[in-house]
């Protein structure tokens, strides 16, 4: 689920900065996938909760396991708005912000394949670090967005820049799901929330 979902946020990084159409198309299936993994993944913890009646630290990893396949999950539906965003904004000549978003949309795809290393490795520390690299996406959106929201002197019609906004709040919002990942991890390990 996690490689799928990674490959969903490559693709919606092709479309968005290389204008790819194929890519954007080609989540739409991707995320039927990634749908069918995580209500099999929540299913199957369920059953293992109520007719195995596992232990406390059982149940803790068995909880965090169901939380972290919702994030995963809504990265993966980001993945997909962005691809949508990508194709309204193809008849649009690019915006100057670009390569600043594409720039954002780097270190959060870094977050997630952080914290999805960090799940693998049952990594406490690497699922922490993760938070610490938020940091960096999070000063990325509020300086774009303030770029965006106060631009003068507009030509032509207002859509790319509302299109834009859009873009960057999904990106900030996949590299918070990567940050509850990376917490998660740290949480099934300790057992303690940070």
């Amino acid at each position: 689920m996690g490689a799928l979902v990674e490959n969903s946020f490559r693709l919606s990084h092709q479309a968005m900065f290389s204008r790819n159409l194929e890519a954007a198309k080609a989540i739409a299936l991707l995320d039927k996938q990634i749908d069918r993994y995580y209500r099999k993944i929540e299913l199957e913890c369920a059953t293992l909760m109520t007719l195995q009646a596992p232990v406390a630290q059982d149940i803790r990893l068995l909880s965090a396991f169901m939380q972290l396949v919702r994030d995963l999950e809504r990265i993966g539906d980001y993945a997909e708005d962005l691809a949508e965003i990508a194709i309204k904004l193809f008849p649009y000549p690019p915006h100057a912000c670009l390569p600043q978003i594409e720039v954002m949309s780097h270190h959060a795809q870094a977050m997630v394949a952080a914290s999805l290393a960090a799940l693998v490795d049952l990594d406490a520390t690497a699922g922490q670090a993760v938070k610490e690299l938020d940091d960096e996406v999070d000063t990325a959106y509020d300086r774009l967005y303030q770029t965006l929201a106060y631009q003068r002197d507009i030509q032509g019609v207002v859509e790319p820049i509302l299109l834009l906004v859009l873009a960057i709040r999904h990106l900030e919002r996949m590299a918070d799901h990567a940050t509850n990942i990376g917490q998660r991890v740290t949480y099934i390990v300790t057992g303690h929330r940070h």
